[in-house]
C-alpha cells in the first residue's frame, strides 16, 4: 500500500471516528431528552393526581364541615327557643330586671311608709 492510500486511509478512519463520536453525542442527548420527557410526564402525572386526591380530600372535610355548622345552627337555635320559652331571652331579662327592680322600690317604699 503506497503512503498515499494510507494517509487517505488513516483520514477515512478518523472521519469514521469522529462521526462516531458526534453521533454517539446525538444519541445521549436524544436519550436524555427522552428520559427527560418521560421523567416530566410522570412528575405531572403524580403532580395531577396528587391535586386531584387534595381536591377529593378537601370536599369531604368542607361537606363534614358544613353538617356540622348546620347540626350547631340547629342546636343554638334550640337554645333560643328554650331561653324564649321559660323568659330567658336577653333582650327579655333587662326588660324584666326594670320592671322587677321598680316593683321592689315600689314594696320599699310601702314597707317604709307603714313602717
Amino acid at each position: 500500500m503506497s503512503s498515499l492510500e494510507k494517509v487517505n486511509n488513516t483520514i477515512a478512519t478518523a472521519e469514521d471516528v469522529a462521526r462516531k463520536i458526534w453521533l454517539a453525542g446525538l444519541g445521549a442527548y436524544g436519550k436524555s431528552f427522552e428520559e427527560i420527557q418521560s421523567q416530566y410526564e410522570r412528575l405531572n402525572s403524580e403532580t395531577s393526581r396528587f391535586f386531584e386526591e387534595l381536591v377529593f380530600k378537601g370536599e369531604k372535610l368542607e361537606a363534614g364541615t358544613k353538617e356540622k355548622l348546620k347540626e350547631k345552627t340547629a342546636i343554638e337555635k334550640r337554645v333560643d327557643d328554650v331561653r324564649k320559652k321559660l323568659g330567658l331571652d336577653s333582650s327579655d331579662t333587662d326588660t324584666k330586671i326594670d320592671e322587677l327592680s321598680q316593683k321592689v322600690d315600689a314594696l320599699v317604699e310601702s314597707v317604709s311608709k307603714l313602717s
